[in-house]
């Protein structure tokens, strides 16, 4: 009967210490699920509103980075739909922000950045539409410190061409992203279908939850 007891004392004894290292594990895991790369770089443009808005107006908030242009004939309205989905899943939140770098700044003044969001129901007070004074610093911010493609192209793609990625960043600035099946880093967010692969905006709603939560 003794023995019973102490087989019993000693599987409540394992159940509590699971029971409190169990969601410490989880913890950790998450804290390390998604991988981390390097620091935004630096960057001053301005916004639909003509106000100036830095990276340091982005300390703080988990953002999404994306480049595109206002004239774009192909992907941008489909990415702008994608990303109007994670517009409307976190709007009001203070926390969180999108950064969208035209990559024709001679064509998207603030003016006609601020008609674009308008016109495609761009209402989040963190959603800034950013232009610059010349194309070489948008081409550099994107190709060298996003390494996501941005440059000339053909007419049918209205003359210039750019990823179909986002990018998810930290409150302290640092690009982050899951891993694939394989366990290989992800880097950027499809926004676009290609070929058999479906988007991964679901997945990026669902990693954006948890930096918000770091």
């Amino acid at each position: 009967m003794n023995k019973k007891y102490s087989f019993i004392g000693i599987a409540f004894i394992i159940l509590l210490f699971g029971i409190y290292t169990v969601p410490k594990v989880v913890d950790r895991f998450k804290d390390s699920d998604l991988v981390k790369f390097n620091k935004v770089p630096s960057f001053e443009f301005t916004n639909q509103e003509g106000k100036t808005i830095t990276n340091k107006n982005f300390e703080g908030k988990v953002h999404v980075v994306e480049f595109f242009f206002s004239t774009c004939p192909t992907i941008c309205p489909i990415m702008n739909q994608k990303m109007l989905t994670i517009q409307d899943e976190f709007f009001g939140n203070p926390n969180f922000g999108i950064a969208s770098i035209s990559i024709t700044p001679e064509i998207d003044t603030p003016e006609v950045l601020k008609e674009y969001a308008k016109s495609n129901g761009i209402t989040h007070k963190n959603w800034h539409l950013l232009t610059g004074k010349n194309d070489d610093v948008v081409y550099a911010l994107s190709n060298k410190g996003f390494k996501l493609y941005a440059g000339k192209g053909d007419e049918e793609h209205g003359g210039f061409e750019h990823s179909g990625l986002f990018a998810l960043v930290d409150k302290d600035g640092y690009i982050r992203s899951r891993k694939d099946e394989y366990g290989n880093p992800i880097m950027y967010y499809r926004a676009i279908e290609e070929q058999t692969f479906p988007d991964q905006i679901k997945e990026l709603k669902e990693d954006i939850k948890t930096l918000l939560n770091e």
